[in-house]
């Protein structure tokens, strides 16, 4: 397992990879422990489910307080609140992790949160085990076991996996609907079924997240050359397709976020 670790003044941020057998259905493993203001985080919309386990204390949402918890897809920020003292482990689910560890489709989860136990999952189990862990290679491994045991045969249809795809490299939804021979609302009926944003919807997110690792990275670019890289027709697109998904302007999100993003990514191995 890899595992990558930095502290930014109060802000400690390890990744780590799941077990190459879980990849398909697991990208990162995302350890933190962080000691800040108190006030509210955004969980940005991307292609990766989320499920969190916190070491102390809860996440708190709109919905309730969580201990753990599976967020589905969705094209809205969700506003979390803290204390100023969050400490957990975050995966990043990939929709077919849900059919994967859950038997069941991430459409489900769309726009949703809901507590791991009531995904007949062994939620206090799992927490007890990240708690007792000294470290974080440890509890990463602990994720590996517990999911693992989870993990049950998979199947998805061709055609809505080939339209996730094709989303994922920028293809247009007409393109797409083409190639699988389906018309666009039937393509849009399945996909969203499926994923729980239609294609359309689905292509923003991704387009979002393009644009949104952009800025994370040791580089970075201006707006301008982020907004022509990604296919916004121009700045005011961009600027308004950012604030629609993420409740701020790219600007905003900058000088709110992004210096804790920087300071987490990349760094030394943990221990």
């Amino acid at each position: 397992m890899n595992c990558f670790s930095i502290r930014f003044v109060d802000v400690e941020h390890v990744v780590g990879l799941p077990h190459p057998r879980l990849r398909p259905f697991v990208t990162r493993y995302s350890g933190y422990r962080m000691r800040t203001e108190p006030g509210i985080h955004r969980g940005l919309p991307s292609r990766s489910l989320t499920l969190i386990v916190t070491m102390d204390g809860t996440v708190d949402l709109a919905q309730g307080r969580f201990a753990t918890l599976c967020g589905g897809l969705h094209d809205e920020a969700v506003i979390i609140t803290h204390d100023g003292f969050q400490h957990g482990v975050q995966c990043e689910l990939t929709p077919l992790g849900m059919r994967a560890f859950f038997g069941m489709p991430a459409g489900e989860l769309a726009a949703t949160t809901v507590g791991l136990d009531s995904l007949d999952a062994p939620a206090s189990e799992l927490r007890e085990r990240l708690q007792s862990a000294t470290t974080w290679t440890d509890r990463f491994a602990q994720l590996d076991s517990v999911l693992g045991h989870l993990t049950r045969p998979v199947k998805q249809q061709v055609e809505v996996a080939w339209a996730w795809q094709r989303l994922s490299s920028g293809a247009p939804v007409g393109e797409i609907a083409a190639e699988v021979g389906w018309s666009r609302q039937h393509l849009s009926a399945r996909f969203a079924a499926e994923y729980g944003l239609t294609p359309k919807v689905m292509g923003r997110v991704m387009r979002f997240e393009r644009a949104n690792r952009m800025l994370r990275g040791e580089v970075r670019p201006t707006l301008t050359e982020v907004a022509v890289a990604c296919g916004y027709t121009d700045q005011a697109h961009f600027n308004r397709d950012w604030r629609a998904l993420c409740g701020a302007t790219p600007t905003e999100w900058i000088a709110a976020e992004l210096p804790f993003v920087q300071g987490s990514e990349g760094g030394t191995g943990a221990r």
